[in-house]
């Protein structure tokens, strides 16, 4: 089963290159603990899921690069290539050269519509690839302007023209202190859309990221590029391929050590249905034991409150606002986000 990856803006193309990185020395590092007919399992999984082959045998990344300037985008091609060890192939990327720096709405509602056609033929030529698709992965800021509006824009696509595959979304939440003036405005406007149009949000945190680079890497000065490989370190585990020895996806319901506890979910989800446990031999780069949990919780609560209450602050004084109407975005919009939003919070503060 393949998935195509979606590289959005600035940041989805900096991670996207470190994921793919990161899943490509996974699969060529030692076997470890398992065989070697199921470390080849694991490699052929590995190479069909995120993989195709050229002619001269170099891996091909299954990826479509989209940014708003071609800066970004030419030096992660670059990059990939003189790797020598995989690629992104030659009509897997998108750029245009005239952005509007950091507006949702210029990504939404000019450079989507727009471009809509272009970047939806990369992405079914990318499709066609594959023989089974699984779905797709969506690499993208909530920040800035490409990532989190084009995102959203490309999201819905994807959601009306492929609706049965799965579409998962993986977002960088901004830091506390704020990159981008906009960026709460930003922020609810792309979950609310892609709240609406995306099957799972992957959400990282900058400033809990930030910390791990500073706390447990003793980084002193840490760079986007530390971030992004931490990032891609942490996705590449999650996407690991599971693998049985009898040539099966290998499933197990054990409800394991204190994840038996019911206090830690809901009262209607009984624990041996609220979590699950995936299992390989196969160790994931030069570790002998490895996990990685993904987790629907409150612990998002919080910062997703105070980004709205962020917004609705700016709202109020109607800050910024016709940055966003030029383009479209009108204020009903925003409403619209907020109580979609606010709802979400009210839903996770009351399980």
């Amino acid at each position: 089963m393949s998935i195509v990856t979606v590289q959005l803006g600035q940041c989805g193309n900096q991670i996207g290159f470190e994921v793919f990185d990161a899943l490509f020395n996974d699969s060529h590092c030692s076997r470890g603990l398992c065989s070697k007919r199921e470390n080849e399992a694991y490699q052929a999984s590995c190479k069909e899921r995120f993989f195709s082959e050229e002619e001269n045998g170099v891996p091909v990344a299954r990826a479509v690069l989209v940014d708003m300037e071609p800066k970004v985008i030419n030096q992660t091609l670059s990059k990939a290539a003189c790797s020598g060890r995989w690629k992104y192939g030659q009509h897997s990327c998108f750029c245009q050269k005239q952005g509007s720096g950091n507006n949702w709405a210029y990504g939404y509602s000019v450079h989507g519509p727009r471009h809509e056609e272009s970047i939806m033929n990369l992405i079914r030529k990318e499709v066609e690839k594959c023989e089974s698709l699984s779905g797709f992965f969506i690499i993208m800021s909530m920040a800035g302007g490409t990532g989190s509006g084009l995102g959203a824009f490309v999201t819905q696509n994807l959601q009306d023209q492929y609706s049965s595959a799965l579409k998962m979304n993986q977002i960088i939440w901004p830091y506390g202190t704020g990159e981008v003036i906009v960026q709460n405005y930003n922020s609810i406007l792309t979950l609310s859309h892609l709240y609406r149009s995306s099957d799972a949000l992957l959400v990282h945190e900058n400033d809990a990221v930030h910390k791990i680079c500073v706390k447990l890497m003793n980084i002193k000065q840490v760079s986007f590029c530390d971030i992004n490989q931490v990032l891609a370190h942490q996705l590449g585990s999650v996407f690991q391929p599971t693998y049985s020895g009898e040539g099966l996806f290998h499933y197990r319901r054990n409800p394991l050590g204190a994840f038996k506890d019911p206090a830690l979910y809901t009262s209607w989800l009984e624990p041996v249905h609220a979590f699950s446990v995936w299992k390989t031999q196969r160790a994931f780069r030069k570790y002998e034991k490895s996990a990685a949990l993904v987790s629907n919780s409150q612990s998002l609560v919080k910062p997703l409150d105070m980004i709205v209450g962020k917004a609705w602050n700016m709202f109020a004084s109607r800050a910024y606002l016709h940055q966003y109407t030029k383009f479209g975005i009108e204020e009903e919009d925003f409403l619209d986000s907020f109580t979609l939003l606010e709802q979400v919070i009210a839903s996770y503060c009351n399980l």
